[in-house]
Parts: structure tokens; C-alpha cells; sequence
């Protein structure tokens, strides 16, 4: 799904850009005494983009009201979905350990991350981890892919993590849980001959 929302923010950026930079060069070069083109929508200096002809065309039309506020009512929902999905965070900054006094301490997510993402590629046969912490502050979660060696057994790795890496977290930061969504991925290496 991010890579959705990525790619999804990239080309609306991209078409608002390049429409605002078109409009607003167009509407510059005019009002500097540039002739525009006969078919562009406005003429010069002074004249308006939609005159009042334009503007009251359809308005006696039974559709058109109906077909002007579905649009902007699709684009506004559009829009806010955009938004939000922009401005959400996916990474958790920081983390709530319980101190024992009733105070509570709070741990950088990015330390926490760091250190779990050495932990675990330090581990037999694990060339690369990736870790992203996820969740509330007071109940993180973890995102862990891990970049295999051709000769490891999956299931061993993953076995080595939840047992080393994910429980020494878990206890350092002094949490109840510390759930783990876990993608391996191998190396991509050349066939070996046998002879």
C-alpha cells in the first residue's frame, strides 16, 4: 500500500505542478505583453478566463448542478485522502518504558530501531535487516525484513530472531509484547555448478 500512496502522491504532484506552472507562466506572459495563441483561454491584459457567457452556459440545464457539485464532492474526498495519507506517520518516534517508579522514561524509536536492525544482521546467515517500529508509543509493534544468504534456512533465521534479537528488545525496553511482522527475502546469487 505505500508504494501505492508513493507513487499516487509522485503523479498528483507532478500534474498539479504542471498545471500550476502552465497557468501561472500563461497568465504572466500575457499581463507582459506576450500574444497568446488564438485558441488559449484568454486574450489579454485585461480579460477574464471564464467571461459571464461562459460562465451561466449550462446553469439552466437539469444536470448540470448535480454533475458540479458530484465532481468537486469526488475531488474534495480525493483530495483529503491525499492529505491524510500524506501527513500520516509511519514510523514510531518514540517509545513509553516503564520505569517501575510510575514516572515511565521515553526511548527514541530511531535508537530502538537501530539497534534491533544490528542485532538482527549480526545473526547467522542474515546479510541485511530493515527495521521500522510501528503502533502506539505505549504498545510499538515492529516491521523486520530480512535479507537472506543463499545456504540459510528460513526457518532457522526467523527462529534466531523472535528468540535473540526481538526478545532482547522486548526486555531492554521493558515491554509486555513486541509483535513483529516479518518478511525474509534471499540474496539473489548465480546457480552453483555440480559436477
Amino acid at each position: 500500500m505505500r508504494a501505492v500512496l508513493r507513487i499516487v502522491n509522485r503523479v498528483l504532484l507532478g500534474i498539479v505542478g504542471l498545471a500550476l506552472l502552465v497557468l501561472g507562466g500563461s497568465v504572466l506572459a500575457v499581463g507582459l505583453g506576450v500574444r497568446p495563441p488564438s485558441w488559449w483561454i484568454h486574450d489579454g491584459r485585461h480579460d477574464v478566463p471564464l467571461s459571464a457567457a461562459e460562465r451561466t452556459r449550462w446553469r439552466d440545464q437539469g444536470w448540470w448542478w448535480p454533475t458540479v457539485i458530484a465532481v468537486l464532492a469526488v475531488v474534495v474526498l480525493l483530495s483529503l485522502w491525499w492529505l491524510s495519507a500524506v501527513l500520516r506517520r509511519r514510523r514510531l518516534a518514540e517509545v513509553l518504558v516503564d520505569t517501575g517508579d510510575g514516572e515511565g522514561a521515553l526511548l527514541r524509536g530511531r535508537a530502538l530501531e537501530g539497534v534491533l536492525a544490528a542485532e538482527a544482521g549480526r545473526l547467522d546467515g542474515v546479510e541485511r535487516a530493515e527495521v521500522q517500529l510501528t503502533g502506539r508509543r505505549g504498545a510499538p509493534g515492529t516491521r523486520v525484513q530480512l535479507l537472506l544468504e543463499p545456504h540459510v534456512d528460513p526457518g532457522q533465521a526467523l527462529h534466531l530472531l523472535t528468540t535473540e534479537a526481538l526478545a532482547h528488545a522486548r526486555d531492554s525496553a521493558g515491554l509486555a509484547a513486541l509483535p513483529a511482522e516479518v518478511r525474509l527475502r534471499g540474496v539473489k546469487h548465480r546457480a552453483e555448478r555440480v559436477s
